[in-house]
């Protein structure tokens, strides 16, 4: 791999790492004056339209068939919809950087998870400390919260769910079928969006009164960038450098939203946060230790 390869890779990459891990951050800015369930409907909407015209720009169609809607609105509703409420609904309770912590046991949950529903994913004794690390790093992470009770600890407790919903999301990826990458990103989120529309409508308080402009950009924001322009960047990067490659953002993103919280919107930095944050990371890489090693 040559020189300029390599950049343009690197490029891709921490394209998606500052896309996604500051999207908790204009999460948090959304839900000062906007209810989980239209922050879930815009973002998917946004991020449907951009998919939707990429795709057919390059001339690729969305098939017609049941078996791939099918396919299409259990990953929407698993991968999507179901996990964007939760971060969203969470985060009223939860600041940013937080959120983001929590969401880095999401590759721990799928290495669980792919022990008992992928072929040839075990565990090995470098993959259970590596997941008993991480967990002790969310202990930490959430103890204080949960210590407290109210709203936080439930918001907090959301939120883990909503990330092991994305690592039953990458399971149920392997084991359905298989389409164009960009075909099936598209119609994931077409499918998503259209489940949602009846919930937003029936759940969603009325009127837009009291909606910040502050808030509806970051709305915009999220539905334009960290879902769709995201979606295409990680195809991309998939294409072009392989999963492997890839998997390095989740190092990153738990990174880039403690501190876009801190830096950016005044969230405290504690030192519980500081050694969580470091514990779950270390026991993500030691998960991939024997991987590192053949």
């Amino acid at each position: 791999m040559d020189s300029r390869t390599t950049l343009i890779n690197w490029s891709l990459l921490m394209g998606l790492v500052l896309l996604w891990g500051t999207s908790f951050m204009f999460i948090s800015i959304s839900v000062e004056t906007i209810d989980p369930y239209s922050i879930v409907f815009y973002r998917l909407v946004l991020g449907s339209l951009v998919l939707v015209l990429v795709c057919y720009a390059r001339g690729l169609r969305l098939p017609v068939s049941v078996k791939a809607w099918m396919a299409f609105l259990l990953m929407g509703f698993v991968g999507n919809l179901f996990p964007f409420f939760l971060i969203a609904w969470g985060q009223q309770s939860v600041n940013s950087g937080i959120a983001g912590m929590i969401m880095a046991i999401m590759p721990l949950m799928t290495m669980l998870l792919a022990h008992y529903f992928v072929e040839g994913e075990n565990l090995n004794r470098y993959k259970i400390f590596g997941f008993t690390l991480g967990i002790t790093g969310i202990t930490i992470l959430l103890g204080p919260v949960f210590e407290g009770g109210g709203p936080a600890a439930v918001g907090g407790f959301a939120i883990f769910i909503a990330a092991t919903s994305y690592a039953v999301n990458t399971i149920l990826v392997r084991r359905l079928p298989r389409y164009s990458p960009l075909v099936a990103g598209t119609g994931v989120l077409v499918a998503a969006s259209i489940t949602m529309l009846p919930l937003w409508l029936w759940l969603a308080p009325a009127g837009s009164a009291g909606i910040s402009l502050r808030s509806m950009n970051s709305v915009i924001w999220l539905g334009i960038g960290p879902t769709g322009i995201a979606t295409i960047i990680l195809f991309a990067v998939i294409e072009r450098a392989g999963p492997t490659f890839l998997s390095t953002i989740n190092y990153m993103i738990p990174v880039v939203a403690f501190f876009a919280g801190a830096l950016v919107l005044s969230e405290p930095v504690e030192w519980n946060s500081i050694l969580a944050l470091v514990t779950i990371l270390g026991g993500i890489a030691l998960t991939r230790f024997r991987v590192n090693q053949t």
